[in-house]
């Protein structure tokens, strides 16, 4: 397990006066700023949030201490906000933090090895597994549901993948 979650990613300046837009990751996208400081992904820089405010959509405006203009803000432009995993709440049965599950092993119901899991993203419409298949760089999404994930098992750093079976479109055919 990794010692430190990433909680959000600062995508922007927001306005003339210092303020970032952060993408949360948390929950609550507000709970962002209820762990203490959180630092980069190199653990060199320390942020801490000096206000917040919530804009739907997964969306904070933060002020951050020490960034009083603009310029300053658009430095800060992509970069990953973590905090250590001891300030956070253990995760409930069934749930897992996205950085327990990168880096497990996936296999197939039969116990064949399709790869390992690099990522877990989010367009929308829920979590999805990336998964790199053994053998190559190419990458696929597999929903992150009971159907397509029926087991998770951090112990022995294995996830169950079902991969789904999708339909060929035929109605090009028909016209």
């Amino acid at each position: 397990m990794s010692e430190r979650v990433l909680l959000g990613r600062i995508t922007g300046a927001h306005g003339l006066k210092g303020e970032v837009k952060i993408a949360a990751f948390t929950a609550e996208p507000e709970d962002v700023a209820s762990y203490g400081p959180l630092t980069s992904a190199d653990g060199l820089r320390s942020f801490e949030i000096a206000s917040l405010r919530g804009t739907g959509g997964g969306t904070v405006i933060a002020r951050i201490v020490g960034v009083a203009d603009r310029d300053g803000a658009e430095r800060l432009t992509g970069t990953e906000l973590f905090v250590s995993r001891a300030v956070l709440p253990p995760a409930e049965a069934d749930e897992y933090y996205h950085s327990d599950l990168i880096g497990l092993t996936a296999v197939s119901a039969e116990g064949e090895v399709l790869g390992e899991i690099v990522a877990v993203q989010n367009y929308g419409a829920g979590d999805l597994l990336e998964l790199r298949l053994a053998g190559g760089r190419q990458t696929e999404f597999v929903p992150f549901e009971s159907a397509h994930v029926p087991k998770v098992d951090l112990e022995a750093g294995r996830v169950t993948i079902v991969r789904p079976v999708y339909k060929e479109d035929k109605s090009a055919e028909t016209e």
